[in-house]
């Protein structure tokens, strides 16, 4: 597919309510909960962008930066940043709001492939993506350094596994 898409046909905002069964013994929120909300997050970003259901191909990075608490809202934001034949990058943003205050303050952000697919299960083509924002195309112009890593990664996981 030569078409490319603007960012904003993937962009994905989700809200969610930091409630006690989703924390630990010290009140924050688990790490693994997290995971989950910005992995079904990627996967709802990807398939607006490729119109195909996906399927988690990897979780580049996750960075936590900090915690959210018991009554916190955490908004997650998920846009494709690049693509290739059937994959797509997705960055994630989850920031934590606390009410009373209005304070904000980003707590993990996170970048996965994942992979389109048909009705068989294959991979199937994407649309490319045409970044917007200035973090958009930042992100845009280190897609080809990224996938170049997960390349060594996997060759280095297929060495250790011999």
């Amino acid at each position: 597919m030569s078409e490319r898409l603007p960012a904003s046909v993937s962009r994905t905002i989700q809200t969610k309510l930091v409630l006690p069964p989703d924390t630990n013994h010290l009140g924050t929120i688990f790490g693994g909960t997290i995971l989950s909300y910005i992995d079904e997050i990627a996967a709802i970003t990807a398939m607006k962008h490729s119109k195909e259901v996906v399927v988690t191909a990897s979780i580049d990075t996750v960075n936590f930066l900090s915690s959210a608490k018991v009554g916190d809202v955490l908004h997650l934001e998920g846009v494709v940043i690049s693509t290739g034949r059937t994959s797509m990058e997705v960055y994630v943003k989850v920031e934590t709001e606390n009410l009373k205050s209005r304070e904000k303050t980003v707590t993990t952000t996170a970048i996965l492939t994942m992979v389109a697919v048909d009705q068989h299960g294959k991979p199937t083509p994407v649309s490319g993506v045409e970044p917007e924002s200035e973090e958009e195309k930042k992100l845009f112009q280190n897609a080809q350094s990224r996938k170049e890593r997960r390349v060594r990664i996997n060759e280095l996981s297929s060495e250790w596994r011999a």
